[in-house]
């Protein structure tokens, strides 16, 4: 039997680790960027002006938005970020991407302290803002552009049905959270540099950030995270039985 019983354990830990996994994902959750938000150190702008030698790893960087530019909607709102996707339910179920809109202004991150350039347009996605959600039958999309892309997928035969938008923005009026790289310009300045996997953007404080981004399923993430945790200890467990085993 104890022969049999590291195998068992580490079949038991990738099963549990999978589930687990599963049920992360399927939470809606996006924990990678919460780990990395919330991981950094916090420093304001004026700090990272007067600071030598800068940090070598990103840091959260607050600050206030200014823009000469900015994105003036028919609402009259003033934006330097707005992402926009609109999909169709097809009949077999899945998502269909009709639209995939990313239109951004370059910005000043600012205090009382100084100021940094930012390019929103190298944010990771999503913007950590609250998302505008709209739900609906493909009847009411009013949009040419929106129309056309229904008929042609009638034409295809693929039976769209239901319609979805999700719109995310960053005003000028927000107060952001930056993820981001320092850096020292030619000049001698200082520069914000896009991390590897881009700029986390948050319009919203730490706390509400990290439940924004715990998804819409905090239970599933609870429960899918606590089964990850298990199977780790199951795979230890049985790769130390497995040693156990193979010296006595």
């Amino acid at each position: 039997m104890d022969n049999f019983a590291p195998p068992i354990l580490l079949a038991l830990a990738l099963v549990l680790v999978a589930a687990g996994a599963l049920l992360v994902r399927a939470s809606g959750s996006q924990m990678t960027l919460g780990r990395r938000l919330a991981g950094a150190t916090g420093v304001r702008v004026g700090d990272l002006l007067d600071r030598d030698p800068l940090p070598a790893r990103p840091v959260r960087v607050a600050g206030r938005i200014r823009c000469p530019d900015p994105i003036v909607t028919d609402d009259d709102e003033r934006l330097v970020a707005l992402h926009r996707d609109v999909e169709i339910r097809l009949g077999d179920g899945s998502w269909r991407t009709i639209e995939r809109l990313r239109e951004t202004r370059g910005i000043e991150l600012w205090d009382h302290d100084g100021s940094l350039p930012l390019d929103p347009a190298l944010a990771a996605e999503p913007l950590v803002a609250i998302p505008h959600v709209w739900r609906g039958d493909v009847a009411q999309l009013e949009q040419e552009g929106h129309r056309a892309a229904v008929q042609r997928l009638e034409q295809e035969g693929l039976r769209p049905g239901a319609a979805r938008s999700v719109t995310r923005m960053l005003s000028t009026v927000d107060r952001l959270l930056v993820l981001a790289q320092p850096a020292r310009a030619p000049d001698g300045g200082v520069t914000l540099e896009s991390p590897p996997d881009g700029f986390i953007i948050s319009a919203l404080d730490l706390p509400d950030a990290m439940r924004l981004l715990g998804g819409p399923r905090r239970r599933w993430l609870l429960a899918g995270s606590t089964l990850v945790g298990i199977g780790a200890i199951a795979g230890i467990a049985g790769i130390g039985l497995a040693i156990a085993t193979a010296l006595g």
